[in-house]
């Protein structure tokens, strides 16, 4: 057993005091035994006087990282994705993947689902094929198309229960069925890369769908006579809203705003990120397209649209900490909503999110920056910086 404290531990979950300071927690093996505030009940095993624990992230929407991507057939690079972005505090991932030709995607489904039953990545997120082609943004516009439940019984069979979440543009035909075919099958269905009315979106919501892909991003523009997918889904208090809190995706304003209005437990940051994340500008793949990055934005090399983002989670958590009261208590508290524990609870995952007795010792240590010192995932300490972290 392994007794931590920190000068500010953040718990999680909805309680007001769940901001501790200081505070410590104990761990035994894969699993978080007791925490609480003030003195720890024994001996300190690992003192973070100046730091800042909290739960491992969750993101619910990623594409790869440090130079490699979950869009593939090779096992070897959706690990070495995962294992970047553990490095900056995610714990917990959806690997996305992106449209592409049906035999394509059903291999990478293949060997994500793989990765999945490893506990390399907690589950698979389908962001297309079905997507509207006036919104695709940066994905394959040949190889979109309507959906097809013989493609989705395959892709379902294949994964066999690895798919946790799918994007629909709810207008295309079929989507109906589709959308019903995921819920049944237990699979969350997201609304995005749409060009659907507000009305169309309703009905995608009534159907079942509980999530908003990249809201504002990839969808038709909010518009006084004609409000779009937008507003149906932040007015709906059973959805998700996803947010892309790096800076270029959504003005900071908007974010800050959406965050107060519709609630920081609607509300999951997600990175979006492609392989570049970490990287140097250059040029990169998402999918089968080409991608340039300068000054750390990614572009479609051909239409010079967004292509995912070059964040990390850490990053998303000092700009949510620091857009509200610095430090504050309310400011950690809505950080750590948004970046583990409600896209915890979206997804289902019951033991990740929060720090508390019985749930998977998962946490991030940060320091005073709030930049990342140390990550354990599942009670194992993973490396941070290119060298372990030792007690």
């Amino acid at each position: 057993m392994t007794i931590i404290s920190a000068g500010t531990v953040v718990l999680g979950g909805s309680a007001l005091d769940a901001v501790c300071r200081p505070g410590w927690l104990e761990i035994s093996g894969d699993r978080i035994l007791g925490c609480g505030s003030g003195t720890a009940p024994r001996s300190v095993d690992v003192d973070f006087p100046e730091g800042v624990v909290v739960p491992g992230f969750v993101d619910m929407h990623v594409h790869g990282g440090g130079g490699f991507s979950y869009t593939t057939d090779d096992p070897d690079e959706v690990a070495r994705a995962a294992e970047f972005h553990r490095a900056h505090g995610t714990t917990t991932t959806l690997a996305s993947l992106v449209t592409a030709a049906p035999e394509v995607l059903l291999a990478q489904v293949q060997t994500l689902a793989d990765a999945v039953r490893a506990g390399i990545v907690a589950g698979i997120h389908l962001e297309g094929p079905w997507l509207s082609s006036a919104r695709c943004g940066a994905h394959d516009m040949t190889q979109l198309r309507d959906p097809d439940p013989a493609e989705i019984d395959s892709l379902l069979a294949a994964a066999d229960g690895a798919i946790r979440m799918v994007t629909i543009a709810p207008e295309l035909p079929g989507a109906d069925v589709a959308i019903e075919r995921f819920v049944d099958a237990g699979v969350i269905v997201a609304v995005g890369h749409t060009d659907a009315s507000y009305e169309e979106t309703k009905r995608a919501l009534q159907l079942g769908a509980t999530v908003g892909t990249h809201v504002f991003n990839g969808m038709r523009p909010l518009h006084h006579r004609d409000p779009g997918p937008a507003l149906a889904l932040l007015e709906e208090a059973r959805v998700t809203v996803e947010l892309i809190a790096d800076g270029v995706h959504l003005h900071p304003a908007l974010v800050h705003q959406v965050a107060i209005t519709a609630g920081s437990e609607r509300v999951a940051l997600i990175t979006d990120a492609m392989a570049a994340a970490g990287m140097p500008d250059g040029s990169y793949r998402l999918g089968g397209l080409d991608v340039e990055v300068s000054g750390s934005v990614a572009r479609l090399r051909e239409r010079a649209t967004i292509a995912g983002s070059t964040a990390t989670m850490d990053a998303l958590f000092r700009t949510a900490a620091t857009g509200l009261e610095s430090a504050s208590d309310s400011a950690y508290r809505h950080a750590v909503a948004m970046t583990a524990t409600t896209p915890a609870r979206t997804l289902g995952f019951s033991d990740v999110g929060v720090l508390a007795p019985g749930a998977s010792a998962d946490l991030v240590v940060l320091d005073s920056q709030l930049r990342v010192r140390a990550v354990a995932r599942r009670g194992v300490w993973a490396a941070v910086g290119g060298a372990p972290f030792s007690r």
